[in-house]
């Protein structure tokens, strides 16, 4: 079966049954869903749109972001969902790259996604918003489109599996954007996978709080959809909010990213419920102390999931397991800082340099494979190749092994930053710091934060009888930079440590700061 065709199928043997529920506890069934999702594809392919045609999403989630994600996979559309808290430059570029053919946005983002429309206006053939607010700017809608366009007729899906259905985009105002091509046969597997570990039934209520812009936000409900099952779709993550339906016993299964759990076994009302009906919650996106692990299986007494992966480019790779979790609260505690084993379908082997498997105890790079790795990167084959070889994903973690395969992390090859879940490149941060005209040189750098897993730190040196203000750094950066991007700490400093070659090392950078050296 092609993922699109899941909500058609599920339509056909279990019309009533819940597919996707809203805040306010209305749910949209398999039927309806099926006849949005029919009427959508028609309207889309009324309009011009074919198979592998790209179709840009700048919203928060709801419902219809669910099923027109759908519609472009029956159709073998791609889709280029891309992060609303980026600042408008970074969404024109992306735009750009991607080459998008049709745009669904919120009006909210009418401004944010101006320059981009106005740089695709010759390209775009739809141009839709998801709300309908008394005085929109647009002639077409989500509501619109699917009005007048038929849902007698199905439409069996087109994709095959090396079709791309979406394309995931780094962000950057400037320059080359890594373009990851994810094929249907990326996604089939990935969601088989995780259906399958999670063990999801055909009547749960599953919730992710990871944005559908995300793979684990969008995979995570079709995990669901592929057993029959449905999904509570929030339109952002507020602790009140998810809490409340947590304690209602109606959703079985939750993915929460670090910051949010922490955030929840914050909230004063937590310990009011027993959570009878919560089965398993999944968690990830960032390290998790140990104390906090500790305390969500205290509170929440369910079935605990750690899962690890590299995401968009080949999905999830290693998973401790509920098992694990209870061996590891029972007395072996040093447990609780592995990510686990390899999950259903992936191989893992550990290199070092020179691609030379290492023996258990030693610190290699993670390698992967398995059929839900990404096809590439966009228009970038030497840039793709230095990252799967022989068939092999090399993610730039380092890790490694004890003698039972348990794997835990020893750090990461590169210097990508991970906060509350999200990927930040320090090279984009750096490039809109460094033109500063006070700014001389600048490092981003990751700091350990027991909210966001990581936080972002700016150590810069400035020209010589200059000063620079925290309140007039963040200034230069706010309008080019997402909010979550702009660093929340500005060190500087005389010199920076340099490697024999003159690079800057981001490895002593981050020692220091952890000692105080530098503040």
């Amino acid at each position: 079966m092609a993922p699109g065709d899941w909500v058609t199928l599920h339509a056909r043997h279990k019309p009533a049954a819940p597919c996707l529920v809203r805040p306010n506890g209305d749910v949209i069934t398999y039927a309806e869903a099926n006849r949005q999702v029919t009427r959508m594809a028609h309207a889309l392919r009324a309009r011009g749109l074919r198979p592998g045609d790209r179709l840009g999403i700048v919203a928060t989630d709801s419902p219809e972001y669910v099923l027109l994600e759908l519609a472009c996979m029956k159709l073998a559309v791609t889709s280029v969902a891309l992060n609303f808290r980026l600042a408008a430059p970074e969404v024109e570029n992306l735009l750009r790259t991607a080459e998008v053919d049709a745009l669904f946005l919120e009006t909210r983002y009418t401004d944010l996604t101006a320059p981009a429309r106005e740089s695709l206006r010759d390209r775009l053939r739809v141009v839709a918003t998801f709300d309908e607010p008394a005085e929109s700017p647009f002639p077409d809608s989500y509501a619109s489109l699917i009005a007048g366009a038929p849902s007698e007729e199905e439409i069996e899906s087109v994709a095959r599996d090396e079709d791309i259905l979406h394309l995931a985009l780094t962000s950057g105002t400037t320059g080359m954007p890594k373009g990851v091509l994810q094929s249907q046969r990326m996604v089939k597997t990935a969601v088989v996978q995780g259906a399958l570990e999670l063990g999801l039934q055909p009547d749960d209520l599953t919730f992710t709080g990871a944005p559908l812009f995300h793979v684990s936000g969008i995979w995570h409900v079709l995990y669901g959809m592929s057993r029959g099952a449905a999904a509570l779709v929030l339109p952002q993550f507020q602790t009140d909010e998810v809490l409340r339906w947590l304690q209602s016993g109606r959703v079985r299964h939750a993915m929460l990213i670090t910051s949010m759990v922490i955030s929840l076994l914050e909230h004063p009302r937590v310990r009011e419920s027993t959570y009878e009906g919560l089965r398993s919650i999944m968690y990830g996106g960032a390290p998790m102390p140990p104390s906090v692990i500790r305390e969500m299986a205290e509170v929440f007494r369910c079935d605990l999931y750690n899962g690890f992966g590299a995401g968009t480019e080949a999905a999830g790779q290693a998973m401790f397991r509920p098992a694990d979790h209870r061996r590891a609260l029972a007395g072996e505690e040093h447990l609780l800082g592995s990510i686990g084993r390899p999950i259903y379908g992936v191989d893992i082997k550990l290199c070092d340099a020179d691609g030379n498997e290492v023996p258990p105890g030693e610190v290699g790079e993670i390698y992967s494979r398995g059929d839900a790795v990404m096809s590439g990167y966009l228009n970038q084959p030497e840039r793709t190749a230095q990252v799967i070889v022989d068939g092999w994903f090399r993610g730039g973690d380092l890790a490694w092994r004890d003698e039972e395969g348990y794997l835990f992390l020893a750090g990461r090859a590169d210097d990508m930053i991970i906060k509350g879940g999200e990927n930040i490149y320090p090279v984009e941060i750096e490039d809109v710091v460094s033109e500063h005209p006070n700014v001389v040189e600048v490092a981003i750098v990751g700091e350990p934060d027991s909210y966001f897993g990581e936080s972002v730190t700016a150590v810069v040196r400035l020209v010589p009888g200059t000063t620079l203000s925290f309140e007039e750094f963040t200034a230069h950066c706010r309008g080019r930079l997402g909010g979550y991007k702009i660093p929340t700490r500005l060190v500087v400093v005389d010199e920076m440590p340099r490697s024999q070659t003159g690079k800057i090392q981001k490895g002593v950078l981050r020692q220091q700061l952890r000692t105080g050296e530098i503040a």
